[in-house]
């Protein structure tokens, strides 16, 4: 009985100090988890695919397929993010610009002017904006490089859930229409044929859809070149 109360008495005097000490420094973790557990259950968790509703968090999408495709916005998730894709959709910068980077069975990537996947807007990188919302097949997120802090104006969709992508990638929103036409977005990196965004406007703005135009050919066509046999 003794040996126990006195190994008892050393245990607590051995540990009493450094258990003090440890719950001392993880009083700052423990406030940043309920900080953030707070501002996660402020974040909605379901995208409201109504058309009709909140257009000005509507990002259309004009593809050089005929196609439009529909991305609900949503700026709770990532404030900073959704008024830099609206700002550079109402200045244009998306018209014209290809999906350079399509991985089957992953992502098609857009937004450089370059179509090499190096370029970016003037304006300058965006602060990351990671949540806890999960990548999953129609999702809309930011690209970047290796700094966290490095996104612009690149953007991909995903095709099929890609949780490794969850808190490091900033996801801003989640294609509400069409999301076949996504699906038929040419592959490659860059691909052969490449997909291009005619047209990306804002609902809101109520612009129409911009649709392919006709290839013009120089040489006239005539009764004969239709009528010729396969491969002549």
């Amino acid at each position: 009985m003794f040996r126990t109360l006195a190994l008892s008495a050393a245990a607590a005097i051995a540990f009493s100090t450094p258990a003090a000490a440890q719950d001392t420094a993880l009083t700052p973790a423990v406030d940043t988890v309920a900080e953030t557990n707070t501002t996660a259950r402020r974040l909605p968790v379901t995208v409201n695919f109504d058309m009709a509703q909140e257009q000005e968090n509507i990002l259309l999408l004009d593809l050089s397929t005929g196609e439009r495709v529909a991305i609900r916005l949503v700026p709770e998730w990532a404030p900073n993010h959704v008024e830099r894709i609206k700002t550079l959709t109402r200045q244009g910068f998306y018209n014209g610009v290809i999906f350079h980077r399509v991985i089957d069975g992953f992502m098609a990537q857009t937004g450089d002017p370059t179509g090499t996947g190096g370029g970016n807007s003037e304006l300058p990188d965006l602060e990351e904006e990671f949540n806890y919302l999960p990548h999953v097949r129609g999702s809309v997120s930011m690209a970047r490089a290796d700094d966290e802090d490095s996104a612009n104006s690149q953007f991909f969709i995903v095709f099929y859930p890609t949780f490794a992508l969850d808190r490091n990638y900033t996801n801003f929103g989640r294609v509400i229409s069409n999301m076949p036409a996504v699906d038929a977005i040419a592959r490659g990196e860059p691909p052969i044929n490449p997909t291009r965004v005619l047209q990306a406007s804002i609902a809101a703005d109520g612009l129409p859809q911009a649709m392919p135009q006709a290839v013009q050919v120089e040489e006239e066509i005539t009764l004969d070149m239709l009528n010729a046999p396969v491969g002549e």
